[in-house]
């Protein structure tokens, strides 16, 4: 039996499905191909978030936070190396007002001395005489006020315990109480820091 020949209506088919097959295959190499671009950066992202890149960022945050540390650590030994020098700078101060203290407590009883002298002498002494040792006296007092010393004389003021040491308790209704009477002996100050008490008598209220 003979093959039917073919139509036009089927030739036309023909030629479209022959047509249509190139174009069918281009789409599915796009599509595999945004595929596996997808594929590459799904692979990409997890690269960037691997174990390793956590690693190194806790690294990196320690490493900061030591720093900090160092610097908070130089900066107090800073603070303390200023402190330090500071308290050596003022030791060497204190040393250097107060080295003179003890040369001064020796020669404390040489003024006294020299004082006594010159309120016991009556009418009989010579002025050349009075006059000599109240010039070495007023020597003695210029040399000691040059190096910082200070004569505490307190009569009439208000006993103080920090500069004052009561000999005696006297009642006097013409004085406030507490109140320095009488000095029995001088005190003195070396830059403001006591040396010797001043001797005093202090008044009490009548009865």
């Amino acid at each position: 039996m003979a093959k039917d020949s073919q139509t036009p209506l089927d030739d036309e088919l023909a030629r479209e499905e022959r047509e249509a097959a190139p174009q069918a295959e281009t789409v599915e190499g796009e599509l595999e191909d945004a595929i596996e671009g997808a594929d590459q950066a799904a692979a990409e992202a997890e690269a960037a978030d691997n174990p390793e890149a956590e690693v190194l960022a806790a690294r990196v945050e320690e490493l900061e936070q030591s720093v900090a540390e160092a610097k908070d650590q130089a900066m107090r030994a800073a603070a303390e190396a200023q402190n330090v020098r500071r308290r050596a700078e003022q030791e060497a101060e204190k040393a250097r007002k107060f080295a003179l203290e003890k040369f001064v407590k020796e020669l404390l009883p040489v003024i006294d001395s020299l004082e006594k002298a010159l309120e016991s002498m009556g009418d009989e002494a010579s002025e050349a005489h009075i006059e000599g040792v109240s010039m070495t006296l007023k020597m003695q007092h210029d040399v000691m006020a040059k190096f910082g010393v200070e004569v505490v004389e307190p009569h009439g003021e208000p006993f103080d315990p920090q500069y004052h040491e009561a000999m005696a308790m006297v009642p006097n209704p013409e004085m406030e109480p507490n109140t320095v009477m009488d000095v029995m002996q001088k005190g003195y100050l070396l830059n403001g820091r006591l040396v010797r008490p001043a001797m005093v008598v202090v008044s009490q209220a009548a009865g």
